[in-house]
């Protein structure tokens, strides 16, 4: 649709205000702040549900593999050369045997149960997120008596560097008198903080060596991490680990472990999104009521406009236009303020706890340590193409009913 310069300068000349106080009516600017705030909330809310997806889906796999090999009933004892055979599959960029079980860490700070877990120290300390967030000594991650600790497990016990925290294993040693727990005491040689308070708060990793000698697993290991070039290669490498050890391996990936809570994050982001869209479809019907009103009061001008030569074509586009504007700049004004929002909300987050005194996001509550957000040019550009059609579409029956005014019953009652 063209645009001449006289529709142009007619229908800019309807949105502006007869009074002096505003420069566009008032409906046509709720229109456009409802379509803008509508736009920028919905572009905000899916970078925060995206970047929850992403942080916690990575946070969990740097700490976790993509898929756990786990014997039948049994621990794997030839892990090794099973490692190897796993290691040499396409997609496969890592193999950690590992040993877990879980243990109640006590110090004389308190005490709480937690996930110990066995590696060897090069597979613990040649993970991407342990070396940006590692504190202490690498090389002292050896020996029988060595634990590395999450930040907020540390803090909880009130243990630091060099202090010894004891792990009293659920499973005791069989006496005359009944069963008494095993309990072992370890040095602390470091710290990590992943950024996840599940893991920050329950996490204690230990060598390899040290957890087959606690948890009685000689020279066998309870699982197999495998990670992966890509997460969504799940299916195809589970058939070939499968295939190798002829079916006598369970195989848990991070998709079932997780399964529950990914889906909950997509349903959250789906509803969001729909409510979302009626504060813009709300704002288009604003747009409809503006431009019905505009058509009624300028009733008299339009028929002077087609006695004078101006056809339906022409109104028909100088009333679309008047609507349009409203819709663009709305539209323009969200995308631009829900962008720069999304890329600035923690220092936004930060800046108005500072003038609450408040925690707006408990990492208890919601894991991360810090709000993320992560905007999807793609989904932008879905916004913006639904605000604009939303937007466009409410001017086409005004803008029709404008076009197809009779001057003469528009001059007769005037």
């Amino acid at each position: 649709m063209i645009f001449d310069s006289f529709e142009r300068m007619v229908a800019f000349r309807y949105l502006r205000a007869r009074r002096k106080e505003g420069f566009i009516s008032v409906i046509a600017g709720f229109s456009l702040a409802g379509i803008g705030l509508g736009v920028a909330t919905l572009i905000v809310v899916m970078a925060v549900m995206n970047g929850f997806r992403q942080e916690l889906l990575g946070r969990i796999l740097g700490i976790n593999g993509h898929m756990g090999v786990y014997g039948i009933g049994a621990p794997i004892t030839a892990f090794d050369p099973l490692s190897d055979a796993i290691r040499a599959l396409p997609g496969v960029t890592k193999v950690i045997p590992t040993v877990e079980g879980q243990a109640f860490a006590t110090s004389a700070g308190g005490g709480t149960g937690s996930l110990v877990r066995g590696v060897r120290a090069e597979d613990l300390l040649t993970r991407p997120i342990f070396q940006k967030n590692y504190r202490g000594n690498p090389q002292d991650f050896r020996g029988d008596d060595s634990i590395v600790l999450g930040y907020r497990l540390a803090e909880k016990l009130g243990v630091r560097v060099g202090d010894t925290v004891s792990l009293i294993s659920p499973k005791g040693n069989a006496t005359a008198f009944g069963t008494v727990p095993r309990v072992r005491g370890y040095r602390v040689v470091g710290t990590f903080n992943v950024g996840m308070f599940e893991y920050d708060s329950g996490f204690i990793f230990m060598p390899m060596e040290a957890a087959q000698t606690y948890f009685r697993l000689p020279d066998s290991v309870t699982q197999i991490e495998v990670f992966l070039d890509n997460p969504d290669k799940v299916p195809e490498t589970r058939k070939a680990i499968t295939a190798l050890t002829g079916g006598d391996a369970r195989i848990y990936d991070w998709m079932q472990a997780n399964a529950s809570f990914f889906n909950a994050i997509q349903v959250e982001r789906n509803v969001m999104f729909l409510i979302l869209t009626l504060i813009i479809l709300v704002a288009a019907f604003n747009i409809i009521s503006s431009l019905i009103m505009l058509v009624k009061d300028k009733g008299r001008d339009i028929a002077i406009l087609r006695t004078m030569g101006a056809t339906r074509g022409m109104i028909l586009r100088i009333f679309f236009l008047s609507g349009a504007s409203v819709g663009v700049v709305g539209t323009l004004c969200g995308t631009l303020l829900g962008v720069w929002f999304a890329t600035h909300i923690e220092a936004i987050r930060q800046f108005i706890q500072s003038i609450i005194g408040r925690e707006l996001f408990a990492a208890e509550i919601y894991f991360l340590t810090q709000l993320p957000a992560r905007v999807d040019s793609g989904e932008v550009v879905t916004v913006v193409l639904m605000a604009l059609g939303l937007s466009l579409g409410a001017t086409i029956y005004p803008a029709w009913r404008a076009a197809n005014l009779d001057p003469v019953e528009a001059l007769r009652y005037e």
